[in-house]
Protein backbone atom coordinates (compact mmCIF):
# COMPACT_ATOMS: atom_id res chain seq x y z
CA UNK A 1 0.00 0.00 0.00
CA UNK A 2 2.91 2.04 0.91
CA UNK A 3 4.18 1.88 -2.48
CA UNK A 4 1.21 2.84 -4.53
CA UNK A 5 0.60 5.81 -2.47
CA UNK A 6 4.43 6.93 -3.53
CA UNK A 7 3.16 6.26 -6.99
CA UNK A 8 -0.16 8.05 -6.83
CA UNK A 9 1.60 10.76 -5.30
CA UNK A 10 4.80 11.15 -7.85
CA UNK A 11 1.53 10.84 -10.63
CA UNK A 12 0.07 13.84 -9.21
CA UNK A 13 3.19 15.69 -8.96
CA UNK A 14 3.20 15.43 -12.71
CA UNK A 15 5.69 11.94 -12.75
CA UNK A 16 3.48 9.84 -15.52
CA UNK A 17 5.76 7.20 -15.12
CA UNK A 18 7.16 7.11 -11.68
CA UNK A 19 10.48 4.49 -11.37
CA UNK A 20 11.49 2.21 -8.88
CA UNK A 21 14.03 4.94 -8.19
CA UNK A 22 11.72 7.70 -8.11
CA UNK A 23 9.19 5.46 -5.45
CA UNK A 24 11.91 4.65 -3.41
CA UNK A 25 13.28 8.25 -2.76
CA UNK A 26 9.47 8.91 -1.89
CA UNK A 27 9.48 6.45 0.89
CA UNK A 28 13.21 7.05 2.20
CA UNK A 29 12.19 10.81 2.78
CA UNK A 30 9.80 9.68 5.23
CA UNK A 31 11.79 7.32 7.01
CA UNK A 32 9.86 3.84 5.22
CA UNK A 33 12.77 1.01 3.75
CA UNK A 34 10.81 0.29 0.25
CA UNK A 35 10.46 -3.56 -0.21
CA UNK A 36 11.68 -4.51 -3.73
CA UNK A 37 10.57 -7.10 -4.58
CA UNK A 38 6.74 -5.41 -3.97
CA UNK A 39 7.97 -2.72 -5.70
CA UNK A 40 9.20 -4.76 -8.91
CA UNK A 41 5.71 -6.52 -8.78
CA UNK A 42 3.37 -2.81 -8.62
CA UNK A 43 5.49 -1.18 -11.25
CA UNK A 44 4.73 -4.65 -13.98
CA UNK A 45 1.19 -4.58 -13.06
CA UNK A 46 1.20 -0.65 -13.55
CA UNK A 47 3.44 -0.68 -16.64
CA UNK A 48 1.88 1.18 -19.67
CA UNK A 49 -1.79 1.69 -17.96
CA UNK A 50 -3.63 5.25 -17.12
CA UNK A 51 -3.81 5.60 -13.56
CA UNK A 52 -6.55 7.89 -13.90
CA UNK A 53 -8.44 5.14 -15.92
CA UNK A 54 -7.46 2.74 -13.32
CA UNK A 55 -8.75 4.62 -10.93
CA UNK A 56 -12.19 5.27 -12.43
CA UNK A 57 -12.64 1.71 -13.40
CA UNK A 58 -12.00 0.74 -9.40
CA UNK A 59 -14.40 3.75 -8.00
CA UNK A 60 -16.86 1.54 -10.44
CA UNK A 61 -16.25 -1.55 -8.84
CA UNK A 62 -16.43 -0.46 -5.47
CA UNK A 63 -20.03 1.36 -5.76
CA UNK A 64 -21.64 -1.90 -6.49
CA UNK A 65 -19.83 -3.58 -3.01
CA UNK A 66 -22.71 -3.12 -0.31
CA UNK A 67 -22.05 -1.18 2.43
CA UNK A 68 -23.29 -0.31 5.45
CA UNK A 69 -26.45 -2.56 5.96
CA UNK A 70 -29.48 -2.51 7.96
CA UNK A 71 -27.56 -3.22 11.05
CA UNK A 72 -29.44 -4.75 13.80
CA UNK A 73 -33.01 -4.26 15.37
CA UNK A 74 -33.37 -1.18 18.33
CA UNK A 75 -32.98 -2.62 21.82
CA UNK A 76 -35.90 -3.86 23.22
CA UNK A 77 -37.28 -1.59 25.85
CA UNK A 78 -37.08 -3.13 29.51
CA UNK A 79 -39.91 -5.30 30.97
CA UNK A 80 -42.54 -3.84 33.06
CA UNK A 81 -41.89 -6.26 36.00
CA UNK A 82 -38.76 -3.97 36.36
CA UNK A 83 -40.73 -0.69 36.68
CA UNK A 84 -39.02 2.76 37.29
CA UNK A 85 -35.96 2.20 38.45
CA UNK A 86 -35.23 0.64 34.71
CA UNK A 87 -35.95 3.66 33.45
CA UNK A 88 -34.06 5.89 35.99
CA UNK A 89 -30.75 4.38 35.49
CA UNK A 90 -30.55 4.73 31.40
CA UNK A 91 -30.59 8.50 32.06
CA UNK A 92 -27.76 8.24 34.87
CA UNK A 93 -25.50 6.57 32.23
CA UNK A 94 -26.27 9.11 29.17
CA UNK A 95 -25.27 11.72 31.64
CA UNK A 96 -22.28 10.15 32.78
CA UNK A 97 -21.27 9.33 28.81
CA UNK A 98 -21.73 12.99 28.12
CA UNK A 99 -19.03 13.94 30.86
CA UNK A 100 -16.57 11.24 29.43
CA UNK A 101 -17.15 12.64 25.93
CA UNK A 102 -16.15 16.29 26.90
CA UNK A 103 -12.56 14.81 28.09
CA UNK A 104 -12.01 13.96 24.90
CA UNK A 105 -10.49 17.19 23.46
CA UNK A 106 -8.30 17.77 27.02
CA UNK A 107 -9.22 20.96 27.15
CA UNK A 108 -8.55 22.21 23.72
CA UNK A 109 -11.22 23.21 20.96
CA UNK A 110 -10.76 22.55 17.45
CA UNK A 111 -10.07 26.33 17.15
CA UNK A 112 -7.50 27.16 19.63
Amino acid sequence: MKHLAAYLLLGLGGNASPSAADITAVLESVGIEADSERLEKLLSELKGKDINELIAEGSSKLASVPSGGGGGGAAAAGGAAAGGAAAEAPKAEEKEEEKEESDDDMGFGLFD
